[in-house]
């Protein structure tokens, strides 16, 4: 069987993807009530960042010690390609002393380039045009509050980043309609809608957006590597801010997201991480089981 990489939601089928969602449920009840379960034993995950993180670093890590294997931390300091090393000679050599390898990295191109050449797993933990780990943690989220997002509507508020690319990825392969609000000018690139099938829909009324909504969500205004727009991007999203009063126009069932760090003030009101509606402190722990589902179903499915 060819190896088999998650670099994009693309890369997995509905049913692979439902199959890692209750997967992930399942490891979850398995945590909590402290059951030994480690299919992972003696294999090693290789996590190389080129951007730093929290969730993401102590989800992966704490998930292969929990299956029983080991992770090793790279920085851009402890490779080579940190100093220039080709990208497809450390996939080749990598490639032959780990069992899979986590990328965080800014350009998309670079870990497909890394999988092109890798003979084990790839995962993309995170790059600027995708993040298709949180989404399934997010996607846990919901079929743990509110059951199937199939048919629902979902609400993505702000930037048409790499989160709302996967959003976009998502809402094609789990079937949900996507309203997109964002002001002119920040909307996600013409490639990704082209490929959403009709089911995208884009505003710059984040009322009309929420409305009737099932899941919203949103990010920070500036990511990762773009601290230098911070102040025109306060001036453009200052309208898109979540709030307790924006999910009202939504459906009463309605979830809030966030795959966080959040910044209070801005893209969420000081309040709306506390909000009965909000579910983002379960969202974050997410991270940990459906990674757990996801690695499980790329290393042992070899």
């Amino acid at each position: 069987m060819s190896v088999r990489h998650f670099l994009t939601l693309n890369d997995l089928s509905y049913d692979e993807a439902v199959q890692i969602v209750n997967r992930a449920m399942e490891l979850k009840a398995m945590h909590k009530n402290r059951t030994v379960h480690e299919p992972l034993k003696n294999r090693v995950l290789g996590m190389i960042f080129e951007k730093s993180s929290t969730r993401t670093r102590v989800s992966f890590e704490a998930g292969m010690t929990q299956l029983g294997g080991a992770a090793i931390f790279l920085s851009p300091r402890d490779t080579q390609l940190g100093r220039g090393e080709p990208v497809e000679d450390s996939a080749r050599v990598l490639s032959q002393m780990v069992d899979a390898v986590m990328i965080r990295t800014f350009d998309h191109a670079i870990i497909q380039k890394f999988a092109d050449y890798s003979t084990v797993p790839v995962i993309n933990a995170l790059t600027d045009d995708y993040h298709p780990c949180q989404l399934l943690a997010d996607i846990q989220a919901f079929t743990e509050a509110r059951g199937d997002i199939k048919g629902k509507t979902v609400t993505w508020v702000g930037d048409g980043n790499n989160m709302c690319n996967s959003y976009i990825n998502a809402a094609e392969l789990f079937d949900f309609q996507l309203n997109i609000a964002c002001p002119k000018g920040y909307e996600p690139k013409e490639s990704m809608l082209a490929r959403a099938k009709g089911r995208v829909t884009i505003t710059e009324s984040i009322e009309e957006a929420v409305r009737g909504s099932h899941l919203v969500t949103t990010d920070v205004w500036a990511s990762m590597g773009q601290e230098e727009e911070t102040k025109i991007r306060k001036a453009a999203f200052q309208k898109y801010q979540v709030s307790p009063a924006l999910m009202d126009l939504a459906d009463p069932s309605a979830l809030f997201l966030h795959c966080l760090p959040a910044h209070r003030g801005e893209e969420v009101s000081e309040d709306m991480l506390d909000d009965p509606r909000s579910v983002v402190f379960e969202q974050a722990g997410n991270r940990l089981h459906a990674q757990k589902a996801l690695l499980e179903f790329l290393i042992l499915n070899q």
